[in-house]
């Protein structure tokens, strides 16, 4: 086969073989295929797609370009989520420890920021001795005592999409659904996984701004998931605010600890937090239905279990055995910790989330270059909620910065990314819908 015969076949909107993308994704692994032909590839992928049976088959070459984990001896399924990223979203944090509370198994391999949505596990780097890459059998022990383990992608962990995407981000194709839908899933079905919840963001604060790119995204990966084995859902979830009250890596290292804690718990993050964990229980057949589901998720947190699991899961992969315990202790704090008022009082109707979450990366919380060192220690706390009544007394959140500028900074975004009303809002629902 000849790469430029794949290329060109593709630019003419014509169905690939299973066979010739086996030859590409191979070609490019190991280098026979040079950057301007997978530029090339994904350009023509962009501009005429790949149908369910092209994308599934890139999906799988992908996944098995490099080690694919295989578990035995375990009494439960092996299960993960992945969310398509938002500001605040510090979901991960909750679901694996409760998941893996209620019987599940949950190698969660997670990312750092992207643009203006925060990364996971740029917040477990907050947390004092934490290893967010440890060993492969350091992360397959975790997994099996504790029952989970939040890390980040391994070096041979489909190492076709990590040269794919690297091009793709330079060559203006990020924005195509097979090949986001391949990237994603190459990564996650390299976890062994028996089943998938997915957590797609829609609104002004995420990648997909609208319900219907979303409901898009979503039919694409739960029918190559499928496909491919792992049995999958899809729910699509409201970014058109921050997500809970913390905004940041250490401050949502925090909100996630109350959470497990039962404390401080904001509605709307409680909510998709039960109803992504209740879906993937049923998935999984852990629970026979969601009403179930919902019981034995709170038992978990109203027992402290999901807590142990978590302060068990920190501790296993380098973090202080007490981090539960005195999690301020450990975390980073910002030099300047104030509020910051609205210019009048009224209700919070709708914020500007890309913005806010870009203004994090001004206080150096998120990267503008790959190589940045993040600081840990910024972002905001009580953080309003549309519906909200702000005034003197109640702020629109409280901003941690380094420097009083920083902090005037953050504070004349706020004010110019969040709006105010005299009347209340209408209600709208954080869950939009599922895709099965």
């Amino acid at each position: 086969m000849l790469p430029q015969e794949i290329i060109r076949k593709k630019r003419d909107k014509k169905k690939l073989t299973a066979e010739e993308i086996a030859f590409f994704v191979k070609g490019v692994t190991e280098g026979s295929i040079v950057d301007a032909q997978t530029a090339a590839f994904t350009m023509a992928a962009f501009l005429n797609g790949l149908n369910l049976e092209e994308t599934t088959a890139l999906t799988l070459n992908m996944r098995d370009s490099g080690d694919v984990l295989h578990w035995s001896g375990l009494n439960g399924p092996v299960v993960d989520k992945h969310s398509s990223g938002g500001v605040g979203d510090k979901i991960s944090l909750m679901l694996a420890p409760m998941i893996a509370a209620c019987g599940g198994y949950v190698p969660m391999i997670s990312g750092r920021g992207l643009g203006h949505t925060g990364g996971t596990l740029d917040k477990f780097d907050s947390i004092p001795g934490y290893r967010t890459t440890p060993s492969n059998d350091l992360f397959v022990k975790t997994v099996k005592e504790v029952g989970c383990a939040i890390i980040g992608q391994t070096g041979n962990l489909a190492p076709a999409d990590k040269k794919i995407y690297a091009i793709r981000d330079v060559c203006a194709t990020v924005e195509s659904v097979p090949l986001i839908t391949a990237s994603i899933l190459s990564k996650k079905l390299a976890a062994g996984l028996d089943c998938l919840i997915m957590d797609l963001k829609c609104g002004n604060g995420a990648f997909m701004d609208s319900i219907e790119n979303g409901r898009e995204l979503a039919k694409s990966i739960v029918g190559v998931a499928n496909a491919a084995g792992t049995k999958t859902k899809a729910v699509l979830t409201d970014m058109n605010q921050v997500l809970g009250r913390n905004v940041g890596n250490a401050v949502e290292v925090l909100e996630a600890v109350d959470f497990l804690k039962g404390e401080k718990t904001d509605s709307r993050l409680h909510r998709i937090t039960m109803q992504l964990c209740g879906e993937l229980l049923v998935l999984s057949d852990l629970a026979p239905n969601t009403r179930e589901a919902e019981k034995k998720l709170q038992k978990t947190l109203d027992s402290g279990q999901a807590l142990e699991i978590f302060a068990k899961m920190v501790h296993t992969l380098g973090g202080p055995a007490d981090f539960c315990e005195r999690p301020q202790h450990y975390l980073p704090k910002a030099a300047v910790i104030k509020p910051v008022f609205a210019k009048k009082e009224g209700y919070v109707s709708a914020m500007q989330t890309r913005n806010i979450g870009l203004s994090i990366i001004e206080l150096k919380g998120g990267r503008i270059t790959p190589e940045q060192k993040l600081d840990y220690a910024t972002g905001y706390t009580r953080f309003c909620q549309i519906g909200d009544f702000v005034d003197d007394a109640r702020p629109l959140a409280v901003v941690h910065a380094q420097t009083e500028d920083d902090f005037e900074r953050a504070a004349a975004s706020l004010r110019k990314n969040i709006s105010i009303t005299d009347t209340h809002p209408l209600h709208r629902d954080c869950i939009f819908e599922t895709v099965a």
